[in-house]
């Protein structure tokens, strides 16, 4: 009898994990096909590629292509501007949905904090192409709404588009604009998951709303904000095509501060059809990334193992 039963919960088993494996199929077979397929074409980094040849018919070109993006005279400016508008980026993402995280939580008013939250959230669903006419809507020299008010304030106007001084502040706030809502969002549900028990104690102990604010809430931020910070800097060397082409309107007189790695390939491989550049730079990417992230990784398990990824 005890045979008998043991070979029935095995086949019970057996069809338990048939079930779940046959759920777990198609995510994988989607992770396969856009996650690992694609790293066959970090060959192409290797390969002279041309749009007469085909892929097999295309001779290495050994380590060439990597040159072609660091003997560039403007390797160090893009790499400047890459690495330093992702610093702001992350800096920003993390004090400025804290701070309207912490400001919704705090509105006795929850109807009213919706409203907000969901005006905060509306331009992550907008296009770049839609922000970039937003933008210029702004910025426009002849009917921009923001060089009209310079008018009326007995101002001249300034001429956005071909000033680059302006566009670091610029693009980082249009950034800012675009991301903060969803940012929010992620932090406000941190937030409320805080156990009110704790306030409750602090309160009995007199700490006022701000004292919460410092010595709990911001504490119980702290692993969501290094697992997302780690998650960004694992990008650092990549930045959104949309933002730094389309917003600025690909203007040549902007490019020493709207430049990046990624829109200097692109313009690249405009001019030239060469994949392999491109292919280049994506796998320069990848390693510098992986190895910030496992770098930034390792510092954080020395002083919280449990707040670090891996």
């Amino acid at each position: 009898m005890n045979n008998m039963q043991s070979t029935t919960k095995t086949k019970k088993k057996k069809k338990l994990n048939i079930a779940l494996i046959s759920m777990l199929l198609p995510g994988l077979i989607v992770m396969l096909i856009n996650n690992y397929m694609p790293m066959f074409g970090l060959v192409f980094a290797f390969r002279k590629m041309n749009t007469v040849q085909k892929f097999w018919g295309s001779g290495w070109n050994g380590l060439k292509n990597f040159e072609y993006l660091f003997k560039s005279n403007d390797a160090w400016l893009i790499t400047r501007n890459t690495i330093g508008y992702n610093l702001v980026f992350i800096i920003i993402g993390i004090v400025v949905p804290i701070f309207l995280a912490i400001c919704l939580n705090e509105l006795r008013n929850k109807k009213a904090a919706k409203v907000y939250q969901s005006i905060y959230f509306i331009p992550h669903f907008l296009s770049w192409v839609v922000a970039s006419y937003i933008a210029f809507g702004l910025l426009s020299n002849e009917y921009g709404a923001i060089n009209g008010m310079l008018q009326s304030l007995g101002l001249g106007k300034v001429a956005w588009y071909t000033t680059p001084k302006y566009w670091p502040v610029i693009l980082v706030a249009v950034n800012t604009w675009k991301w903060t809502g969803y940012d929010t969002i992620v932090y406000l549900a941190s937030v409320t998951g805080v156990n009110q028990e704790l306030f409750e104690a602090a309160a009995v102990d007199g700490a006022t709303r701000l004292q919460q604010i410092i010595h709990i809430t911001i504490p119980s931020l702290i692993p969501l904000c290094i697992t997302l910070v780690l998650l960004r800097l694992g990008r650092m060397f990549y930045t959104d095509m949309g933002l730094f082409f389309t917003v600025p309107k690909n203007t040549g007189i902007l490019f020493d501060v709207t430049n990046t790695i990624d829109t200097y390939v692109y313009r690249a491989f405009a001019m030239t059809g060469d994949i392999g550049l491109s292919a280049a730079a994506g796998f320069y990417q990848s390693i510098l990334g992986l190895i910030i992230i496992l770098g930034f990784n390792a510092i954080v398990r020395k002083y919280d193992k449990d707040a670090a990824i891996i």
